[in-house]
Formats: structure tokens, sequence, C-alpha cells
């Protein structure tokens, strides 16, 4: 007899839960959506969409939940949504307990930005992929400018990029990356009136660090403004051309 209530009582508690879930389910499902949020979880290092872009986003797809209920919302729809914003690297839409709809989203991150004379303006982030410019915002990173494909940007370009943003010290001491027609690449310095000629990226910190042994040993002896341009294409030597 025992055994047998026992078994009446976890009968009855099982479908009253099973009974409550699906109450409740219902009610949530019928529930009108109050608000729509958004939050740009990187906000305070880039800004290259806003959080009223992302609502005119969903909107102009008809996809604004306020006013909708619960069992309209299509929550992966307005994340798919959102990530059609190129600029938009990850996002999570979500139903609050307190009856709104929630999309937080995380911006692409550039380490290069390039001007190019084939293919225009266009980052280069954090994951090698190529990414638009925005007008609402321009972030500090390497500039480089010239005859730049697509594929050079996310290779050798983009590695070189990431070491001089890794050294802070070269990073503020070169303004811009110049490539030529046949891939060489020149400095332009923010100290002198000279250009550095690299040639090609091969090797770039073992040249690098033979231009920082120059400046210490002649620039600083003869003067910065004796060349037009300072060459370290060659090994184990530096070519000056005087002005």
């Amino acid at each position: 007899m025992k055994k047998f209530l026992i078994i009446l009582i976890a009968v009855v508690v099982i479908g009253y839960l099973i009974f409550s879930a699906s109450y409740f389910r219902d009610m949530s499902r019928n529930r009108v959506c109050e608000s729509f949020g958004v939050v740009i979880e990187d906000s305070a290092h880039y800004r290259f969409v806003s959080a009223q872009d992302i609502v005119n986003l969903v909107k102009r797809y008809d996809l604004d939940p306020v006013g909708k209920t619960f069992g309209e919302i299509n929550t992966l729809a307005i994340r798919d949504t959102i990530l059609t914003n190129r600029l938009v690297e990850s996002a999570r839409v979500f139903i609050t307990p307190g009856g709104s709809v929630m999309a937080t989203v995380s911006q692409r991150k550039p380490v290069l930005r390039v001007i190019s004379d084939v293919k225009g303006n266009f980052y280069v982030d954090n994951e090698r992929r190529i990414m638009p410019v925005s007008g609402n915002f321009a972030v500090y990173v390497p500039v480089a400018t010239g005859v730049i494909d697509e594929e050079f940007a996310r290779n050798q370009l983009y590695d070189f990029a990431l070491f001089l943003s890794s050294h802070p010290d070269w990073d503020a001491w070169i303004e811009q990356i110049v490539v030529q027609k046949n891939q060489d690449v020149e400095l332009i310095p923010r100290a002198g009136d000279f250009r550095i000629i690299m040639g090609s990226l091969d090797d770039y910190q073992a040249k690098l660090a033979k231009f920082a042994r120059f400046v210490e040993e002649g620039l600083n002896v003869v003067g910065w403004n004796r060349y037009s341009s300072i060459n370290l294409k060659y090994d184990n030597q530096v070519v000056c051309t005087k002005k």
C-alpha cells in the first residue's frame, strides 16, 4: 500500500510539472515583447556600428520584435540579419525574463588600413579578412597605400602591420607604408624628410634593426636632412641618396 501511494504521488507530481511547463510555455508564447535592446560590447574601443544602426537594420527586414508575441519572434532570424552587417563580428539574441528581446553585438577588429590604387579603401581585420571602412569611425592602425591587392594585404602586409602594432616604438615612428607595382615597400617616417626603401618585406625585422643602427651611428651624426632616401634592400649595407 505504501509503495502504491509513493507511485501515485510521483505520477501526480510529474503530471503537474508537465502541465505547468506546458501552461507557462503557452503563456510565454502569447506574451507581447515590450522592448528591443542592443548592447555593443566593445563600444569603448570601436564605434563602427551603433545600437541604433542595429535597430534600424532589424526594422528594415521587418523583424522588429516590439509589439509581437514571443511565439511570432524568431531570434535566430534577427541574429542572422545583424550578421549581414560586415562590420559586425558576432551577435547573440535572446529573450529576457522581463519580457524584452536583447541583442549583444561584437564588432570586427582591424589590424591594417589599406588605401589601394586598384582595390579602393578597406581594412584587414584580426582574422586576415577584408572588412569595409566606416563613415562613422576611423581606428588608429598602420596605413598602407599604393598598388595593393587583397592577397598581399592579407598576408605580407598583415604580418608587417601586426609587428608594428606589437612594437609601439616602430608603430609611432612609421607614418605610412607605400607599396610599389612590384610589391617593393617604402616607409615614410614621421621624423625626417626621406623615404626608407625596404624592398620586399622578407626579413623586415632584420632590415629595421639595420636601420635603427644606422640612425644611431649615422643620422644622429650627419643630420636628418642630408638624404632623400635610405635603402635597406642590400645585405650588410645601407645605401643612401643625398638630396
